[in-house]
């Protein structure tokens, strides 16, 4: 059998997680249902858009609690205890500053299950956070773009 992916995540990220599940399982899963039922008494299922949609709509919630369910049982929480504080690493807020005068720019480092660039957060499988990780504050690295080669220097590690 395949070993499954494991998901990296802080302890926030599994809790945002779990609360999704709980959500999916006990409201959104109970409104479609409803969504089902009053479509069916709409007559014909053959020509039912209303059903077809809310059957849809079932199927894809269904898929999200299983996809949530196998992110939450193969969820590894981000540590920094023994992490050197100077080096970029899961689970750390980077500062860096494109050269040679681009802005500062900070994001943390988190899992795929966990990334949101509009919070700042970006997947550890990115080009960015794949280039910085293992470096160390004052370090000029080079990340590779669709648009060309960007260096940049880590200012913080935090």
């Amino acid at each position: 059998m395949p070993e499954e992916k494991e998901f990296f995540m802080t302890e926030e990220g599994l809790k945002k997680l779990e609360d999704e599940l709980e959500y999916l399982k006990t409201e959104r899963r109970q409104e479609v249902v409803e969504r089902i039922k009053i479509a069916r008494d709409f007559g014909d299922l053959s020509e039912n858009s209303e059903y077809d949609a809310a059957k849809d709509e079932q199927a894809f919630v269904e898929s999200r609690i299983v996809q949530v369910e196998n992110m939450i049982r193969n969820a590894v929480i981000i540590t920094d205890e023994d992490a050197n504080p100077d080096v970029v690493s899961l689970g750390r807020t980077i500062t860096f500053q494109e050269l040679p005068d681009g802005e500062e720019e900070s994001y943390t480092i988190v899992g795929s299950a966990e990334a949101d660039p509009f919070e700042g957060k970006i997947s550890n499988d990115s080009p960015i956070a794949k280039s910085l990780l293992g470096h160390s504050i004052g370090e000029e690295v080079v990340v590779p773009t669709p648009a060309g080669d960007m260096n940049v220097k880590i200012l913080k590690v935090q």
